[in-house]
């Protein structure tokens, strides 16, 4: 018996939430990459850790936020503690093999397409990871062309926001890439689960281990959240992520080329030989020589 899958059981509350945080997740880990381009190279690990692991950890608070709103109605669903937690560490661990070969290998497209293709891998490999986790009393299938679909989503998408962050510095740029990097991924998302469809054993009163999402997801979903907001307290308190695109430094060092050569020239003292120059102590006049005859 096929069972009724639904995955809007609250209305848009879900979906928007899901959005907020991909979004969330996706402008930190930008604004992290692109501090590693503005400073010097002995903070540079440390910045692609904490843009790997918010860029992950938006990704996977967005997937389960969805998934609260998921459910099948004539069965309770749960969740395997294991492969859930799991999923977040695949996310965070994929993501940053993607993140630190743009780090450090750039922009080319070699290194581009080879981050793009294994950080959108992980971005599927967390989503189908976290469906893996489920517990029902029935069994999950998936349209394999709708799947193919979501995981190539999942590449364009990575591959974008990866581009995104080592090419675009300024902050408005690099919060409208985010809000596109959010649409990607709650794309790749909702279509993966378009590709989902349940096929009931058809008992009653059946168990199966796993917790509940109530008892489970919402107490887990405290951890990536805090996170995010601590890394956002770190990055919006970095003095050249305020700008994004090291303007500060470069209208200051505009300014002191500009004003150096006229600053100096007023700064250096006049030589006039009469009176009336303005700082300046005249020289005692010469009697002229008297010749005696």
């Amino acid at each position: 018996m096929q069972g009724t899958v639904d995955g809007f059981r609250y209305g848009a509350v879900t979906p928007v939430a899901a959005y907020l945080m991909a979004c969330l997740g996706g402008a930190l880990g930008l604004r992290c990459i692109v501090r590693t381009l503005l400073g010097g190279q002995s903070w540079k690990p440390g910045w692609l850790a904490l843009g790997a692991a918010s860029i992950g950890c938006g990704i996977w608070t967005m997937h389960f936020i969805a998934m609260i709103g998921f459910q099948v109605e004539e069965t309770r669903i749960r969740y395997d503690t294991g492969l859930t937690v799991l999923s977040l560490a695949v996310a965070i661990f994929v993501v940053g093999i993607g993140v630190f070969m743009v780090g450090y290998l750039g922009a080319g497209r070699a290194a581009l397409t080879g981050a793009g293709v294994i950080t959108g891998l992980g971005v599927a490999a967390m989503h189908y990871l976290g469906m893996a986790a489920l517990r029902l009393d029935g069994d999950i299938e998936y349209d394999a062309f709708t799947v193919g679909l979501s995981v190539l989503i999942a590449i364009v998408a990575a591959t974008a926001a990866l581009w995104a962050a080592v090419t675009i510095r300024g902050f408005l740029t690099s919060l409208g890439a985010s809000l596109v990097m959010g649409v990607a991924v709650s794309g790749m998302h909702y279509t993966g689960m378009a590709a989902v469809s349940v096929h009931l054993h058809g008992t009653t009163g059946a168990s199966w281990a796993g917790d509940s999402p109530s008892s489970l997801l919402l107490p887990m979903l405290l951890g990536p959240i805090i996170f995010l907001l601590l890394a956002g307290v770190v990055v919006m308190f970095d003095p050249l992520l305020v700008l994004g695109d090291g303007e500060r430094s470069r209208s200051g060092t505009d300014r002191g080329r500009r004003d150096g050569p006229s600053g100096a020239a007023a700064q250096q003292p006049r030589h006039d030989s009469g009176f009336g120059a303005s700082g300046d102590t005249p020289e005692p006049r010469r009697k002229p020589y008297a010749r005696k005859w």
